[in-house]
């Protein structure tokens, strides 16, 4: 009897348990169909002119990058420039101790005056002998041989004069000098280093920095791509075409100065897969060094373009989708296409949205297609605001 009584009671409890969750999920469904739908923000799709930009890292160079080698083989004697110093071209840089030479002038200069001398005598027979063949006492043999002596001699001073300046050539080198306006870079060699025409390591470089190249590379997809952006049936004419480039230093700074992209080389790269590009950039107070790393940043104007921010984008399975608000304010799970450049936070759509569209601006992870919502109009204004200018 005790049993019967205990199972009863059981299942009274239970009964009255269900009844209190049933009016407890009653209660949540009233409610919510009192509250209606859940609202959400939307945003209406606009046009817009745009730019995108994108960075190719890059490796600066100067215009000039100029390996200061030695002719002679000496000592070094003396060095007037240090590492780093802003030079002109002609400028003395170093000279170097080289006895051989001084004596090999030397030496010439007494082969000069020896021949000089030569020439003075031979002059003198030529002279001599003329009127004694005029007046028929000796004969015109002995001119012709006086003559040609003359011109022997003549061509031994050419000769002398040629071996002096070649000497002094070989003296100059002694004293080397920048061939060209420039930064002058490290400076291995101090003063009595024993230095030679044939050393591998030159005794500076001088790099001509007033204008630099920025050297960055394409793969061979982007190249394709680079090549439909800009108009031209040429090379050379999409060169034309292309718009001012900026760098970005190492520091995420922008340079002052725009550049120009000047070369495209036509060939890729088996190797790396890439083709090679050439920017020059002005450098009027040498800010931008031989060696150093940045950015090539190339502007792509788009016009009319609809920017929509890309956290009101789902991914899925490799796609993208919106969530757009469709008549009887339900939404609808549309698939949008993008261009592969972002503009900062925002995608650029090239196919599944049209200006008007108004569009979920974020909060819609657990919303699902055609359900019904309540819109909250955001100003497109507040929206776009992010975009860089």
């Amino acid at each position: 009897m005790r049993k019967v009584t205990t199972l009863f009671f059981s299942m009274s409890i239970g009964m009255l348990l269900a009844s209190c969750g049933n009016d407890d999920a009653a209660k949540k469904a009233a409610a919510a169909a009192a509250a209606g739908p859940q609202a959400y923000p939307v945003f209406t799709v606009s046009t817009q002119n745009t730019t995108l930009d994108s960075d190719y890292p890059a490796t600066i160079e100067g215009i000039q990058n100029i390996d200061i080698r030695p002719k002679v083989d000496g000592f070094i004697e003396k060095i007037f420039v240090d590492e780093g110093a802003v030079v002109k071209k002609g400028q003395l840089l170093f000279t170097i101790n080289a006895p051989q030479y001084e004596q090999q002038v030397r030496t010439a200069r007494a082969a000069i005056s020896s021949a000089e001398a030569d020439v003075n005598a031979a002059q003198l027979t030529v002279n001599k002998t003329k009127p004694l063949v005029e007046k028929d006492i000796i004969s015109k043999y002995d001119l012709d041989a006086a003559q040609l002596t003359l011109q022997s001699r003549k061509a031994s001073l050419a000769q002398a004069k040629a071996e002096l300046a070649n000497a002094l050539v070989n003296l100059g080198y002694t004293s080397v000098k920048s061939p060209v306006d420039g930064v002058v870079g490290s400076i291995p060699f101090r003063n009595g280093s024993l230095v030679s025409s044939s050393s591998e390591q030159p005794l500076t470089t001088v790099s001509n920095t007033s204008k630099v190249y920025a050297y960055f590379s394409l793969n061979e997809k982007q190249l394709l791509d680079f090549s439909k952006t800009y108009k031209g049936n040429t090379l050379a004419q999409q060169m034309k075409n292309i718009p001012a480039v900026s760098l970005v230093l190492a520091d995420g700074s922008t340079y002052a100065q725009n550049g120009k992209i000047e070369s495209i080389n036509g060939q890729i790269n088996t190797s790396t897969g890439s083709a090679s590009l050439r920017a020059t950039f002005p450098n009027p107070i040498f800010l931008l060094k031989n060696g150093a790393s940045a950015s090539v940043r190339i502007p792509q104007h788009v016009e009319n373009a609809i920017l929509i921010p890309q956290k009101s984008t789902i991914d899925l399975q490799g796609k993208k989708f919106v969530y757009i608000l469709g008549d009887s304010a339900k939404v609808i799970n549309t698939q949008i296409e993008i261009m592969e450049l972002p503009k900062d936070n925002f995608y650029v759509v090239t196919k599944g949205l049209k200006a008007g569209d108004k569009v979920i601006l974020e909060g819609f992870q657990s919303l699902k297609d055609g359900t019904k919502i309540k819109p909250e109009e955001k100003n497109a204004d507040s929206v776009y605001a992010e975009i860089k200018k």
